[in-house]
C-alpha cells in the first residue's frame, strides 16, 4: 500500500449522531442487514409501502436479459397521481414549493395549487396533439413552471428531457435531435446572477438546426422581449387560458419511460439515459426519506441542486412531492444580490434540511465565514452533500459553520445513470467520518475491485462496482442498447461500473476517490487527484485546489495543481513553498506538487464540476478543447498564461 493511501484512510475523526438524533431518526439500526438478507424482499415492500399503485405488481425483478433488468413489470402507476393527487383529501393545503426568486419575489405554492398548475398545462400539452410516448424538451431556470411542465409530462406519459438552462443552444440542439423531440418548453429569459440568460434566444437558435420540433412554448419570466414564430411559437399563459383543472392521469407500466436526462460530457455525441415509472419512485422516495430522515408534517427541506440535474429530478421534484415534503426552490445564484444570500433564506424559511454541493461549500469557505455569522441557522438538523467527492476540511468547515456543530452530515454518491443515492451514511444509524460516504444504502450491494476483478480486501482501493441490480437503475442508453453495455457492463462483465476509484478502510467505509481517470502515476505510485486536493485544501489559506497529471520525462506524470486561496489571503513564494511542503506532510513527499498556480477561479461546467481536461491540457500546453458548457470560460486563458509562468522546485 502507498503512504498516500495509508494516509488517507488513516481519518480518525469520528461524529455520532446526538441521542436525540437517534431516538427521532426514520432510519433503525439492523436495517442494513434486514435489506442484506433479502434484498428483493426489501425493495418490494418499499415499493408497496410508499407508492399508490393503480395495480400492484406481482413480479419484483425480471434478470432474463441482463443487464437490462425490469423492476416491478406487471406493475401499473402514475408518477403524477402519487406526487398529487393522494395527497389532497387531507394536505391539499400543505405548502408543497417555497419559491425565491432571484429579484427577490416570492411564490408559495400548496399542493392543490401544483396539482390545479398541472392540470391545466397537461391539458394544454393535449391541445398541441402530444400523446403518451411523444418526447418533450424542457429548457427552462429554476421556476415553479419547470416542476410543473416535468409533472404534467409524466401525467400524460409524455417522456421529458430537462436541458440545463445554462447550457448553451449547441447543447440543447443535440440533444433535441437525439432525443428527437416534437416540442420544446422555455421561458423568455432566466435570473442568475442580476443578468438575464437569453433562452428563448438560445432555443430559437436550437430550433433552426432541430426540424422535428412542432412547436416552442414559452413561459413569460423576465419580460425583455422576445420575438415569437407564428404557429410554431405559443405563450404558456395562452396556452393554459380557459384549461380545465382536472385531467385524468394516464395508466403507465412500471416499465415505461418517464424520462430521458443526457449526461454532461463535453465531447462525443451526449448520453441520453432512461429512467422508467416504477422502480424509479420506489428508490427515489425510499431513499429520501431515510437519509434525509424527512417528517413529512414539519421539515422545510432545501435541495439547492438545479433541475436540469439528475439531483433535482429525484430530490427536488419526484422524491419529496411523492413524500409530500414542503421544498425551496431559488431561482438565482448564491452570491447575488450578496454573497450571504443561501444564509439568508435558510434564516427567513427556517430550513431544517440542507442538501448542496461541495463545489458550493468551498466557494462559501472562500467568500468568508462572517456571510454566515450573520444569519441564525439553527434551525439546520440535517446536512447533505453530493456532486462529487468533498474534502474532509471542507466537511469540517460545514460541520462547524452550516451545521452547528450537531446536524449530522449525509455525504452522497451516485450519478445520473443509478438515479438514486447510491452509498450514504444514514443518519442516526452511521458513525460519520469526514470525506468518507461510509455504507451502501440498503439494498444496494456494492464492492471494491482490482484490475481483475477480484475484491480488495479492507484497507486497499481499486474500482467501485455494484454488483446487483437496483430498482432506479438506467434502461439504457436512448437509441443505442450497445452503448449502454460497452459503457457500463463490459470492464467487469455481469457487474455495474460507474467509473469512479474507491477505497475502504478498515471498518468497510467507502472512500470516493473520483473518476478514474484522475488517477495519476508518479514514479510508478498511484494518487489520486482527490488526494491531493484534500491535502491542499486542508490548509488554513486554501479555499479549493483542483489536482492534474502532466506529462514528465522523470517520472512519467507529475503533479500539477490550482488553488485558489481564501478572502484575504495573497499568494506569494512563500506561501506556494509551505502548500507544497504541506501536502508533503499529509500526503507523503510522492504527493508534492510539481507545480502550484494562484488563481481566482476554476474553470467550472455551469453545474458547478471542475473541467480538469481543460486544466490537464494548460498544464501539457496542448490546444484547448471546447469550452462552451462553461459557466466561466475567459478563466482558462487567464490559468493558461498563469501557467505558463508558474514557479517549480
Amino acid at each position: 500500500m502507498s503512504q498516500a493511501l495509508e494516509n488517507l484512510l488513516q481519518e480518525d475523526r469520528i461524529f455520532h449522531p446526538s441521542d436525540e438524533f437517534v431516538a427521532q431518526a426514520n432510519a433503525r439500526p439492523g436495517i442494513h442487514e434486514e435489506a442484506a438478507a433479502d434484498t428483493q424482499a426489501f425493495w418490494k415492500q418499499q415499493a408497496l409501502d410508499r407508492i399508490t399503485w393503480f395495480k400492484e405488481p406481482t413480479e419484483i425483478l425480471d434478470d432474463s436479459n441482463p443487464p437490462f433488468f425490469k423492476w416491478f413489470k406487471d406493475g401499473e402507476l402514475n408518477l403524477a397521481y402519487n406526487c398529487l393527487d393522494r395527497h389532497l383529501e387531507k394536505h391539499g393545503d400543505q405548502i408543497a414549493y417555497h419559491w425565491i426568486g432571484e429579484p427577490g419575489d416570492t411564490r408559495a405554492l400548496t399542493y392543490q395549487d401544483l396539482a390545479d398548475e398541472v392540470n391545466r398545462f397537461a391539458n394544454g400539452l393535449k391541445s398541441l396533439g402530444l400523446k403518451k410516448g411523444d418526447r418533450v424538451a424542457i429548457y427552462m431556470g429554476m421556476v415553479p413552471e419547470l416542476p410543473i411542465a416535468m409533472l404534467a409530462c409524466a401525467r400524460l406519459g409524455l417522456v421529458h428531457s430537462v436541458v440545463f438552462g445554462g447550457f448553451s443552444s449547441e447543447a440543447l440542439a443535440s440533444r433535441v435531435l437525439d432525443l428527437d423531440a416534437r416540442i420544446v418548453i422555455t421561458q423568455d429569459g432566466a435570473w442568475r446572477g442580476g443578468n438575464v440568460v437569453p433562452l428563448k434566444e438560445n432555443t430559437d437558435t436550437a430550433v433552426a438546426q432541430t426540424p422535428g420540433i412542432e412547436h416552442v412554448v414559452v413561459l413569460r419570466r423576465t419580460d425583455h422581449g422576445v420575438a415569437m414564430t407564428d404557429s410554431r411559437d405559443v405563450w404558456w399563459h395562452d396556452l393554459v387560458e380557459g384549461q380545465p383543472e382536472e385531467c385524468e392521469p394516464e395508466t403507465l407500466n412500471a416499465e415505461d419511460p418517464l424520462y430521458i436526462l443526457y449526461t454532461s460530457g463535453t465531447t462525443g455525441k451526449p448520453k441520453g439515459i432512461v429512467h422508467t415509472q416504477g422502480g424509479y419512485l420506489a428508490a427515489v422516495t425510499t431513499t429520501h426519506s431515510y437519509v434525509f430522515d424527512i417528517k413529512p408534517d414539519s421539515d422545510i427541506y432545501w435541495c439547492a441542486a438545479d433541475i436540469g440535474w439528475v439531483t433535482g429530478h429525484s430530490y427536488i421534484v419526484y422524491g419529496p412531492l411523492a413524500n409530500r415534503t414542503t421544498g425551496v426552490m431559488y431561482e438565482g445564484a448564491p452570491n447575488y444580490p450578496n454573497f450571504d444570500r443561501l444564509w439568508q433564506i435558510i434564516e427567513d424559511y427556517e430550513i431544517t434540511i440542507f442538501y448542496t454541493a461541495p463545489t458550493a461549500i468551498r466557494a462559501f469557505m472562500k467568500w468568508g465565514d462572517e456571510h454566515v455569522a450573520k444569519h441564525d441557522l439553527s434551525s439546520l438538523r440535517l446536512i447533505g452533500t453530493v456532486g462529487e467527492p468533498i474534502n474532509p476540511e471542507a466537511w469540517i468547515w460545514y460541520n462547524k459553520h452550516i451545521g452547528g456543530g450537531s446536524a449530522p452530515i449525509v455525504d452522497t454518491w451516485w450519478q445520473t445513470e443509478t438515479g438514486a443515492i447510491m452509498i450514504t451514511p444514514l443518519p442516526g444509524v452511521i458513525a460519520t467520518k469526514p470525506g468518507s460516504a461510509t455504507l451502501p444504502f440498503p439494498g444496494i450491494v456494492a464492492d471494491v475491485v482490482d484490475e481483475a476483478g477480484q475484491s480488495v480486501p479492507f484497507g486497499g482501493g481499486g474500482f467501485l462496482i455494484i454488483t446487483e441490480p437496483w430498482p432506479s437503475m438506467a434502461r439504457t442508453i436512448y437509441g443505442d442498447d450497445e452503448r449502454y453495455v460497452d459503457t457500463y457492463w463490459t470492464k467487469f462483465p455481469g457487474r455495474y461500473f460507474p467509473g469512479d476509484g474507491c477505497k475502504r478502510d478498515d471498518e468497510g467505509y467507502y472512500w470516493l476517490l473520483g473518476r478514474v481517470d484522475d488517477i495519476m502515476l508518479v514514479a510508478g505510485h498511484n494518487i489520486s487527484t482527490t488526494e491531493v486536493e484534500s491535502a491542499l485544501v486542508s490548509h488554513p489559506a486554501v479555499a479549493e485546489a483542483a489536482v492534474v497529471g502532466r506529462k514528465d520525462d522523470i517520472t512519467g506524470q507529475a503533479i500539477a495543481a490550482f488553488v485558489t486561496l481564501r478572502s484575504a489571503v495573497t499568494g506569494d513564494e512563500d506561501l506556494l513553498s509551505e502548500l507544497r511542503d504541506h501536502v508533503a506532510k499529509v500526503i507523503g513527499p510522492i504527493g508534492k506538487p510539481k507545480s502550484i498556480v494562484f488563481t481566482n477561479d476554476l474553470p467550472k461546467t455551469r453545474s458547478g464540476k471542475i473541467m480538469r481536461r481543460l486544466l490537464r491540457d494548460i498544464s501539457d500546453n496542448r490546444q484547448l478543447g471546447d469550452v462552451t458548457t462553461l459557466a466561466n470560460a475567459d478563466i482558462v486563458s487567464e490559468i493558461a498564461e498563469m501557467a505558463a509562468s508558474s514557479s517549480e522546485d
